[in-house]
């Protein structure tokens, strides 16, 4: 038997944490399912580096073939076709190994008299819980092709929330990566080459020219060492990041940032409700909801603040109200959440909360872009300015010498 740790959610909301030991990740959440409570995670404890684990890293399933198979097997069941042969049909019309193997184990599965998300669940972690819980709540309710097109239409768009914030920051690091390797590159091969001149022609060099050769020394003869450094950075910081409080000290500076800090509220806001609008449109309780959906937040800044509404709702307290005594939770997400119960829709207000705020991420990333990219820019055109001025000058006086 393996290790396994767990997360899970009861009833009434609270969340539960601890160890287990099991054969298979789905003998884990039986267990869990059989005490009555909702499984949010449980993840094998890693016993280190085995050519097993490389190769199942190597054919996990993507997330963008995770949402093929939802809109392709939402599709079927909603042409009238049954589950085992829907699947089937599936299995025919894959081009991927993978793909196939999964369709068929789960399909098999469905045929032997399991439900579709206890066939999902066994598939090691290729679905996610929240996943998992929506199609099982379409299979109580009589509505497994309507949440099967739910889940594809969040699949969809959160990918595209995730796609268009990646997209926007590859320019500005492509920006980035060019402006310290043209340094680098000035420093190590190009200044050096002035140097002799200079020197043969024993002329006192200006302080500012002083500083660009020692500089250029440096990257010359030590460029390993930046190298290990900036290693060293990254390494020591991924570690500090584990410490909460020095997470959260950092999230915290993160959403004080101008423009950045709007972009994660908002792009964090927008996976937060439509995941919540997902679930509850689905037929999940709000508790269990949110138990669920806050598992999607990064920024521990902003999950704390949900996990405190968290427990003002567990003791009755409507959700736009415990949201309203969060300060770092959007006031306008909160309104609308607002109307949302009033009007007894808050399902589809949380859905249109994430539309909205999916646009308030593009308008963000335009202006990011708008400011950042002519910054870089002008902080790369001044340092170049720098030192072809520092190579410049000496070279002046030497003319003036000579004349």
């Amino acid at each position: 038997m393996a290790q396994f740790i767990y997360k899970a959610i009861t009833p009434t909301g609270e969340q539960l944490e601890g160890h287990i030991e099991a054969n298979s990740e789905a003998e884990v959440i039986a267990r869990i399912q059989e005490a009555g409570n909702i499984p949010v995670q449980a993840k094998q404890l890693k016993a280190g580096f085995s050519f097993e684990n490389l190769m199942a890293r190597r054919n996990k399933i993507s997330q963008k073939q995770v949402g093929f198979f939802t809109d392709q097997l939402a599709t079927l069941l909603n042409s009238g076709m049954p589950l085992d042969r829907s699947l089937s049909v599936m299995i025919d019309l894959s081009d991927d190994e993978r793909i196939r193997n999964m369709v068929e184990q789960v399909r098999d599965k469905v045929r032997g008299g399991g439900s579709l998300s206890d066939a999902l669940e066994d598939q090691h972690g290729v679905f996610s819980t929240m996943y998992t819980n929506m199609v099982r709540a379409g299979e109580m309710g009589g509505t497994l092709e309507l949440s099967l097109q739910r889940l594809s239409d969040y699949l969809q768009s959160s990918k595209e929330l995730r796609d268009s914030v990646i997209s926007a920051m590859i320019y500005p690091a492509i920006l980035l990566v060019l402006a310290v390797g043209s340094l680098f590159i000035l420093l190590g091969k190009v200044v050096p080459k002035f140097k002799p001149l200079f020197e043969d022609a024993d002329i006192e060099l200006p302080i500012i020219t002083q500083v660009v050769f020692a500089g250029a020394e440096l990257v010359q003869s030590f460029w390993w060492i930046f190298i290990l450094l900036i290693i060293a950075t990254v390494a020591v910081f991924k570690q500090q990041l584990k410490d909460p409080k020095f997470r959260y000290k950092f999230d915290q500076k993160l959403l004080s940032l101008p423009l950045f800090g709007e972009l994660i509220t908002r792009v964090e806001t927008a996976k937060f409700t439509r995941t919540l609008g997902t679930l509850a449109d689905s037929g999940v309780p709000l508790l269990a909801g949110l138990g669920v959906a806050k598992k999607v937040i990064n920024n521990s800044v902003l999950l704390k603040a949900i996990s405190n509404a968290s427990e003002a709702v567990k003791h009755g307290t409507p959700l736009s109200e415990a949201l309203a005594k969060e300060e770092s939770f959007p006031r306008l997400a909160q309104q609308l959440l607002s109307v949302g119960e009033e009007t007894g829709n808050l399902d589809e207000m949380l859905v249109r909360t994430s539309d909205t705020y999916d646009g308030e991420v593009k308008n963000t990333i335009d202006r990011m872009l708008s400011v950042l990219v002519p910054v870089l820019v002008l902080v790369l055109a001044s340092l170049i300015f720098v030192i072809v001025f520092a190579i410049l000058m000496p070279m002046m006086n030497m003319s003036e010498i000579v004349g």
